[in-house]
């Protein structure tokens, strides 16, 4: 998923970076005064940002969410949802309202990646915290050990940025 980038320096913008698409072209605005290398920083980080998203548009989160749920015997979440604001996590649950987020980043991820994660989320939803009890939920994933692997290795890669 690619698209033509177009830099528009502008004066009126004095600290931020926006990013907007239109149709097939991304527009990232930057402030006139910013350096070119600081310029190329910004446009990688936001055709990034945009790629993640588009990946992420194509997956149906709340129907994959009901078929792992089903099929390992887990709640199902009042919500689920990309976000594209995670920094240092893969996904996260909130047991009270039955809420998960996962980063966009896992949108290029393979989908038995995805899948874990979300199995680990589901499984917040019977156990907050990382027991004993919960883990033997989250093994219920058959790949669950090689999709860890994965993450792992994922961790330290700038291109899950």
């Amino acid at each position: 998923m690619t698209f033509a980038v177009e830099v528009v320096r502008s004066t009126r913008r004095k600290r931020t970076v926006g990013a907007r698409l239109v149709g097939e072209v991304l527009r990232v605005s930057v402030p006139s005064w910013m350096s070119a290398a600081e310029e190329r920083r910004y446009v990688e980080h936001m055709t990034r940002r945009f790629e993640r998203q588009q990946q992420a548009s194509l997956v149906d989160l709340d129907d994959r969410a009901a078929v792992l749920a089903r099929r390992h015997g887990l709640p199902r979440p009042q919500a689920i949802r990309w976000v594209d604001n995670m920094q240092s996590r893969w996904g996260s649950c909130t047991p009270s309202t039955g809420t998960v987020r996962l980063s966009t980043r896992l949108a290029r991820f393979p989908p038995w990646v995805r899948d874990y994660v979300i199995v680990h989320e589901l499984a917040h939803l019977v156990h907050a915290g990382h027991s004993p009890a919960f883990w033997r939920l989250v093994e219920r994933y058959p790949m669950a050990e090689r999709a860890r692997g994965y993450l792992i290795a994922k961790s330290g890669d700038d291109e899950t940025e």
